[in-house]
């Protein structure tokens, strides 16, 4: 056995079937469309979607997008902000919301560990980065975290 007498298995390839070629072929006439219609026709498809003119499902459905109906949304204050508070005051939405720092008290609090604070003060919110907390309490405050 050699390159150039390779030959595939018996069985394995299969001529393809010539349509249209006269009716002796037995795929003649029709060229196995069946009669007429819209798909015996030359660029005759239906489009993936297309339900006959009515509405088509994709387009009767509301949007969702991308957002996920669970999402937290966070309003976020790094450590260096909360430096602007006296020694021994307790920070809260509604302080932050009166300092200016965050725009309003609809979402909920997450604080960040950029920048470094010096006062202790007892820091409340929903969420704390490790960095900030652990920056808090070096600074000899105290973190509650809501749940």
């Amino acid at each position: 056995m050699e390159l150039n007498n390779l030959r595939p298995s018996i069985g394995s390839n299969k001529n393809r079937k010539r349509i249209g070629r006269g009716t002796g072929s037995g795929h003649g006439k029709t060229a196995t469309k069946g009669h007429k219609g819209q798909k015996a026709r030359s660029g005759g498809s239906i489009k993936a979607g297309f339900e006959g003119g009515q509405m088509p499902l994709q387009r009767r459905l509301p949007k969702r997008g991308f957002t996920p109906l669970d999402r937290v949304i966070y309003s976020l204050v790094n450590v260096g902000q909360l430096d602007v508070y006296e020694a021994g005051s307790t920070v809260d939405v509604t302080a932050l919301v009166s300092n200016g720092l965050i725009k309003s008290d609809r979402y909920a609090v997450k604080v960040l560990g950029n920048g470094d604070i010096l006062k202790s003060i007892k820091v409340v919110a929903s969420k704390f980065s490790q960095s900030a907390k652990d920056k808090i309490i070096a600074a000899g405050g105290t973190v509650e975290e809501l749940i």
